[in-house]
């Protein structure tokens, strides 16, 4: 991003923020921060966001046993699994119209429930977008596994993730252009694949 704005390495200075430091309205002791930060309408009326940088795909969590029963990330297998998932989350509709399970899904209050629902084995697997799904397979499933992925393109309203900057910043056109470039000539698709897909390993659904 630095270099396409026009500055040299040594002239990037970095400074650290908690997420919720960061977005809180006020001023800001950065140009513009990176921390994954979805871009929503609520905060956009206290921080400014750049044009989107990263669409994330939508991904599978299950647990290890799953796997070991047989589940592939092919859509013929995972219509055989328990589906659960947060009711009126955009994840259901994508569930229902592109994998249409063979039996019913269960309704959640929120992500929590539906992993405790995964752990108890009331259901088999659930849709989160991609850096959450490896998250809870990381750290809060002990044999949590992340079956696959699928493309950002099939989701209607994807989570778009935009670095933060402080709301009216001079530097936002700047910064969408630098955003908008490494876009077209496909740096950012480039970054996607070796660290969204080649680095973790999960496979896009077939």
């Amino acid at each position: 991003m630095a270099d396409r704005i026009g500055f040299e390495k040594d002239a990037v200075i970095w400074v650290r923020t908690t997420f919720d430091q960061a977005i809180q309205p006020g001023v800001k002791d950065f140009d513009f921060k990176i921390q994954q930060f979805s871009i929503t309408a609520d905060r956009e009326q206290i921080v400014d966001f750049s044009a989107p940088y990263y669409s994330a795909a939508m991904a599978i969590l299950v647990r290890q046993t799953a796997i070991d029963n047989g589940a592939m990330a092919e859509y013929g297998s995972l219509k055989t699994l328990k589906w659960g998932g947060v009711a009126g989350h955009t994840s259901v509709p994508m569930i229902m119209q592109s994998i249409k399970p063979s039996s019913d899904m269960l309704m959640y209050d929120d992500n929590a429930n539906v992993v405790e629902a995964m752990k108890s084995n009331q259901i088999d697997a659930a849709l989160f977008d991609l850096p959450t799904a490896l998250y809870l397979s990381a750290v809060v499933l002990d044999d949590g596994a992340v079956l696959g992925q699928f493309p950002a393109s099939n989701d209607d309203n994807p989570d778009q993730f935009g670095l933060l900057m402080q709301y009216g910043s001079a530097l936002k056109a700047c910064v969408d252009a630098a955003v908008n470039s490494l876009s077209t000539d496909g740096t950012l698709a480039a970054i996607e694949a070796e660290w969204m897909q080649e680095a973790t390993g999960v496979p896009v659904v077939k």
